[in-house]
């Protein structure tokens, strides 16, 4: 797909069909995620990547959106590594081009995922989970797993509507 077809048609999905995701689709979507830009090139993100119904199970009792913790077939925490961190705000904008750029790999696989920040109520449920050190904060997890069929329509305020000020050239 070209890039902005991907953006656009890009939906968080949280319905799966239970459908293994492959490592080397894992890979791909923690590559793109590796790739985004961070100040200073200081990366600072790190991932738990969830497999196992038993760690499934910790992270659905972090969130009140259980039911899609355990039907993903894979969970993706991502974490912000403090002892990386040289900017609190530029780190934290970096870990959301992260997962942004990890969303997009994963819809251009073909395959459903959905940002869930409402787990950060039970962070230390995750941290604890994964074995997560103390310079780790979990930022958000990404559900990732085969979309069941869907006719999610996309729907966005016109540009007219959120550019408050433009400059002609």
């Amino acid at each position: 797909m070209e890039v902005l077809d991907v953006i656009r048609t890009r939906r968080s999905v949280r319905r799966y069909t239970g459908e293994t995701v492959s490592d080397a689709d894992i890979d791909v979507i923690l590559e793109a995620g590796r790739w985004a830009p961070s100040g200073l090139n200081n990366q600072p993100w790190r991932f738990a990547v969830i497999r196992k119904e038993e760690t499934k199970d910790k992270l659905a009792q972090a969130t009140k959106y259980s039911s899609l913790m355990i039907d993903a077939a894979v969970i993706i925490a991502v974490f912000l590594d403090n002892s990386t961190a040289y900017d609190r705000t530029k780190d934290v904008q970096s870990i959301g081009a992260c997962m942004q750029n990890m969303l997009l790999a994963a819809a251009s696989l073909g395959l459903g995922a959905c940002w869930v920040g409402q787990i950060l109520a039970g962070r230390h449920l995750v941290e604890a989970a994964v074995g997560a050190s103390d310079n780790l904060e979990l930022m958000a997890v990404i559900t990732l797993g085969h979309p069941e069929p869907s006719n999610l329509a996309g729907r966005r305020e016109e540009l007219d509507r959120l550019v408050f000020y433009r400059e002609e050239a």
